[in-house]
């Protein structure tokens, strides 16, 4: 049993609540064990000027931590995005664009912004679960009006955390574990079960390719799991 008593291939329990907040066209708050990361989707009738008339859309994502989301307050970035957040703005952002036809988006911008307000580990994965239904809201928003054509989105796009601890492979690590974690994967996928992005270290020494197998195989059941909980939450 792990520190949580959860078994070895068993998510933490995670809540998808759709429609979290009023002004944005899409939000959710997703809850995946203690870490809680709210989700918004906003849509603008633009383009970055690199786009265009080119005939296709643009979705990106911000992302940020609230100085006591963790144990011990953090700063604000008033001077700009550290690294580690303008890493984790450009995966959710690649994440997210795989779940969406772009030449069907039309000249729009959709911004997804994820902040996090309680970390326990797997606060990006979670980010990009929960962006996904917030994504989804807005857009159906939009192809209920007659704005979009359905097929502009395509499978929901999920991501879970997989790695060895004390050379168990575990699934959906929380912050004890992953602070103790022999090998760290970030896995996100299409609900079809193709990847968009495997993020995947050893922290001490090496793994092989059966380990790596076993991990894969791992995320693939969890984030099953999770599309599940997407659609249950952005068709309501």
């Amino acid at each position: 049993m792990r520190f949580d008593g959860r078994a070895n291939d068993e998510m933490r329990p995670v809540t998808i609540t759709p429609g979290y907040l009023d002004h944005p066209e899409g939000s959710a708050l997703i809850q995946v064990g203690r870490t809680r990361v709210i989700c918004t989707a906003s849509v603008e009738e633009r383009v970055p000027p690199w786009l265009r008339d080119q005939s296709q859309g643009w979705v990106t994502a911000e992302y940020g931590m609230l100085p006591r989301s963790t144990h011990q307050r953090s700063p604000r970035e008033t001077r700009g995005p550290r690294g580690r957040t303008q890493e984790i703005h450009r995966l959710i952002g690649r994440s997210l664009r795989a779940g969406v036809d772009l030449t069907l988006l039309g000249e729009r911008t959709v911004t997804v912004d994820c902040d996090v307000i309680q970390a326990d580990g797997g606060t990006r994965t979670a980010s990009i679960t929960g962006g996904y239904v917030a994504l989804a809201i807005a857009l159906r928003k939009l192809i209920k009006g007659g704005l979009l054509s359905p097929r502009v989105l395509g499978s929901p796009i999920s991501a879970v955390s997989v790695g060895v601890v004390q050379d168990q492979i575990l699934l959906d690590l929380n912050y004890d574990e992953d602070s103790q974690a022999q090998v760290d994967f970030n896995v996100v996928m299409i609900g079809t079960g193709k990847y968009v992005e495997v993020q995947g270290t050893a922290e001490e020494g090496a793994f092989s390719r059966e380990v790596m197998d076993q991990l894969l195989e791992l995320a693939e059941k969890g984030i099953a799991e999770l599309v599940k909980l997407q659609r249950d939450a952005y068709s309501q």
